[in-house]
């Protein structure tokens, strides 16, 4: 059991990352990582809705028939992403007018509806939830290292008004790296963010190869050995 989840927690964090493996979700990622702390919002937010789907949908599947199953999953999302916009209102109201439209929209996004088909509609409550919340720290770890990126390069700054936004907690995170920097405005704006998703896409892929190239090389003793006659 404790191998299962450990799959489960690789292939949400490295292996099957929703933007690294899947590239979904992109038009959020894009749109609101202008600063790491408009990432970890938007990153908190769609796990929550990840965890809390996966847990309903295994919770009902018994009941779901296969002919609605997806208008019950988007119905499902659509109330969990309603509840989760309302509650930032509330509570993280200058978070929830950063962000804007991008809340609304987690309901259209693919990764949420095809992890409740592929698994939670197929596994029990545990392992769903779980699942879920591997998703979305995966999802929310590369909103986080993009928005980083792009506010570093941009502004000089990592987790600026991070205070304003989750609230005062949150004042340890403000960290002003370069002073007096004058900025870099094209990381900031859309292209910024094409162009350090397409390094960060990169370095993942290098990583892969490297990690590889590592047990290749590892296992080739081992092959050796059991070649060798008795």
């Amino acid at each position: 059991m404790s191998s299962n989840y450990g799959r489960i927690a690789k292939d949400g964090i490295w292996d099957n990352n929703i933007v690294f493996a899947q590239t979904l979700g992109l038009c959020p990622l894009l749109a609101v990582t202008g600063t790491a702390s408009n990432g970890l919002g938007m990153g908190l937010a769609s796990t929550v809705v990840m965890i809390a789907s996966g847990l309903l949908i295994s919770l009902f599947r018994g009941i779901i028939t296969p002919q609605v199953r997806i208008p019950v999953f988007v119905l499902i999302i659509a109330v969990l992403v309603t509840l989760v916009d309302m509650f930032m209102n509330a509570w993280v109201h200058d978070l929830h007018k950063v962000l804007g439209l991008f809340i609304p929209l987690i309901v259209t996004n693919c990764a949420i509806l095809g992890r409740a088909e592929s698994f939670a509609s197929r596994n029990n409550m545990l392992p769903s939830l779980f699942d879920g919340l591997m998703m979305g720290a995966g999802f929310t770890l590369v909103l986080v290292l993009l928005g980083a990126a792009r506010e570093v390069l941009g502004s000089g700054t990592l987790f600026a008004n991070a205070a304003m936004l989750l609230g005062s907690w949150a004042s340890f995170m403000e960290l002003i790296l370069i002073q007096d920097y004058k900025g870099f405005l094209l990381i900031i704006l859309p292209p910024g963010g094409f162009i350090v998703l397409g390094f960060l896409l990169a370095g993942k892929r290098f990583v892969d190869r490297v990690l590889d190239e590592r047990k290749r090389l590892a296992s080739k003793p081992e092959d050796s050995a059991a070649a060798e006659p008795t």
